[in-house]
């Protein structure tokens, strides 16, 4: 093992990375000394002490892994968007050219994915992998009434689940793709593009829920509306547990805090709280600033681990398909 050749190789794409180490690099100025205390036999363990310490996760995810279940989210609201599309009397008419924009913003990110990914992007699943009903792959969910003619209501909220899905994932798989920051940027760009979606989707539903497409002009939730139905433009609490907590609970884990405790691989003092926390940085919102729970709630979007992701994700697909285990 050349210590040293690897180092260099990691500071390519983490500049930082001996202050990691130690700030003061004792640990490398002393390294040939350590030389003679320290057998062949025992250097991989020293070395994987030290990398343990410097960015405080252990063996999790790849940015290959983190990258392909970006794909795969994407995949799942490409052919939602599009099987939408092709289902007559399901989109109204004033929505057709927004959803059509939002399925090519799916179909872009799938194919910036896939040209970081190269050879290890997964295959293309096929609008068949997925059961939009919900339903696990038996096609009888409590969503199937989403893409048939008059599920309209329906539809966008399960669109809504899938959206804010995938920007909490985003923003949860961020850690993991510190080391190369073009790819955490990419990524990060999509991330922003996807709450733009969130944004419409709840400007649409809100629409319907007034019985005027498009919606009040207010950004706010009119009064007395209930957010499984009425949602404000950004994820307020948990959303009134998303649109069918009652008969799908996926619908309220897209809401609700992480795997706890969180999974392999996440650094050191990252958590996944739900997103009607109301804390940061040790600090109670509520208390220092005197704001509501819902306001405080509203000011941070709370990201989400993968393995929650998938679990989500999993009732969307059929029993046959490999994505998402």
């Amino acid at each position: 093992m050349d210590l040293f050749q690897l180092i260099t190789e990691i500071e390519k794409v983490d500049p930082e990375v001996y202050e990691r180490f130690d700030s003061r690099r004792r640990v490398f100025k002393h390294l040939t000394g350590m030389g003679k205390k320290l057998s062949a036999a025992a250097l991989p363990g020293f070395v994987a002490a030290l990398f343990n310490k410097a960015y405080g996760q252990t063996a999790g995810p790849s940015v290959n892994d983190v990258l392909n279940l970006a794909l795969s989210l994407e995949y799942l609201e490409f052919y939602f968007y599009d099987t939408g599309l092709n289902t007559t009397g399901l989109i109204p008419e004033p929505e057709r050219r927004a959803i059509e924009l939002i399925r090519n913003d799916e179909s872009g990110h799938i194919k910036t994915l896939r040209g970081a990914l190269g050879s290890a992007a997964i295959p293309d699943p096929g609008r068949a992998a997925f059961d939009y009903s919900g339903g696990k792959g038996s096609g009888t969910g409590p969503f199937a009434p989403a893409l048939l003619p008059g599920g309209t209501a329906l539809y966008f909220g399960v669109a809504q689940s899938f959206v804010d899905t995938g920007v909490r994932a985003y923003k949860g798989g961020a850690p993991f793709l510190m080391t190369n920051k073009d790819i955490l940027e990419a990524a990060l760009n999509i991330h922003s593009v996807e709450a733009r979606h969130s944004s419409h989707i709840r400007t649409v539903r809100r629409g319907l829920a007034a019985g005027v497409l498009g919606g009040p002009t207010s950004a706010t939730t009119p009064a007395g509306a209930d957010p499984k139905v009425s949602p404000k433009s950004w994820i307020s609490g948990n959303d009134g547990g998303g649109p069918s907590p009652q008969t799908n609970p996926s619908t309220a884990d897209v809401y609700g805090p992480g795997t706890n405790p969180p999974p392999a691989g996440v650094p050191t003092g990252i958590t996944f709280p739900g997103e009607d926390n109301v804390v940061q940085a040790g600090r109670t919102i509520t208390t220092d600033s005197g704001v509501s729970a819902a306001a405080a709630s509203e000011a941070f979007d709370e990201p989400l681990d993968y393995v929650k992701v998938k679990a989500i994700a999993r009732n969307f697909v059929a029993a046959s398909t490999t994505l998402f285990v």
